[in-house]
């Protein structure tokens, strides 16, 4: 099936598409917010590279009179990632019109925008909770014996650890913009998890939820709350693995309230600092590809021109830049809170 290059409607309609779909999209990210960012371009390569600067030792030692001090180098570190396209396609049939007032049209780029959003949000998880600075619940030793909900002396401990790693609190964020662009936030680490999480997370000492914030215009999307210095945000993608934790406890299991004999559900905390991982953004006119082809064009395979379709297309690649910069946190969530 051939399209044009306005993917049979005219550029504003087309327009219109793609503003929607991302602008649905870009309200459903979490980790979109916090991650160094390289927008794709058009003609570039499918390798995308993220370059962090190490930091120059003190330099302790008194300059001696008329004597030029030897100097330090710049050092870093390259990461590299391969972009990978994703994309899916739904049917619309010939009630379509083209017109930009259009709600089939309109409601096609919305659905098609979350899916995009979780597809990507899923891929990039799958990078963050594979990092290597792990910390498992009230002390546990590994993921198999972790039989706890998060303690306050968890966020603790990864407080400390990011504070002698000199990993920076996050000042500011990606803005949910079709245009490229960032946004201040209050300085905080941000932990993201899952939505299961929620009352555990609430019931700890000292916790204070978006509610009580001296300005509640500064909470994000999903946010709760915070617990000192680290601002929680959750959502129903932070998947756990199931039954891979302790057994005899009272928390969720295959994610219901089951006989206490069954393991309980892992679920990942991940803690994030400034710079600690780098994304592709779904940013800018060029980080989707919205096509539709409206119903009327007769092919071999539709002979009366009764369907078209709306997709979308996108390079995404993501990668951790530094792993004493991210924490994932394993724990349980209660089955029958209080």
């Amino acid at each position: 099936m051939a399209v044009n290059t306005y993917s049979d409607i005219s550029p504003r309609t087309n327009a219109a598409a793609s503003k929607k779909l991302l602008k649905r999209g870009q309200d459903m990210l979490t980790t979109e917010r916090f991650g160094h960012f390289d927008p794709q371009g058009q003609n570039k390569t499918t390798s995308r590279k993220w370059r962090r600067y190490e930091s120059l030792s003190p330099a302790t030692t008194a300059l001696t009179e008329g004597t030029t001090p030897t100097g330090s180098s710049i050092s870093y570190t390259d990461y590299t990632a391969t972009l990978e396209q994703y994309g899916d396609w739904v049917e619309i049939s010939d009630v379509i019109a083209d017109t930009h007032e259009d709600p089939v049209l309109m409601e096609m780029s919305e659905v098609c925008g979350e899916q995009a959003a979780e597809t990507i949000e899923l891929l990039r998880i799958a990078v963050l909770t594979a990092g290597t600075n792990v910390y498992y619940a009230d002390g546990a030793a590994n993921r198999a014996a972790v039989d706890s909900p998060p303690t306050r002396g968890d966020f603790r401990k990864i407080y400390r650890q990011f504070k002698r790693n000199k990993a920076k609190e996050i000042s500011k964020i990606i803005k949910a913009s079709v245009k490229i662009s960032t946004e201040p936030v209050n300085m905080a680490y941000f932990a993201m998890g899952h939505t299961d999480l929620d009352s555990d997370i609430r019931n700890l000492t000292g916790f204070i939820s978006v509610e009580n914030y001296s300005n509640t215009d500064k909470a994000l999307p999903f946010e709760i709350g915070k617990i000192e210095q680290i601002r929680i945000i959750l959502t129903n993608l932070f998947d756990p693995w199931e039954e891979a934790g302790a057994t005899g406890t009272d928390h969720l299991s295959g994610g219901v309230a089951v006989d206490p004999a069954a393991a309980a559900d892992v679920y990942p905390l991940v803690v994030v600092a400034q710079d600690s991982y780098g994304i592709v953004p779904l940013q800018g006119f060029n980080a989707v590809k919205v096509n539709v082809m409206n119903p009327g064009k007769v092919s071999k395979s539709d002979p009366l021109g009764q369907t078209g379709f709306v997709s979308w297309k996108t390079y995404q690649a993501s990668v951790i830049l530094n792993q004493s910069w991210i924490a994932r946190l394993e724990c349980c969530a209660t089955a029958n809170p209080a």
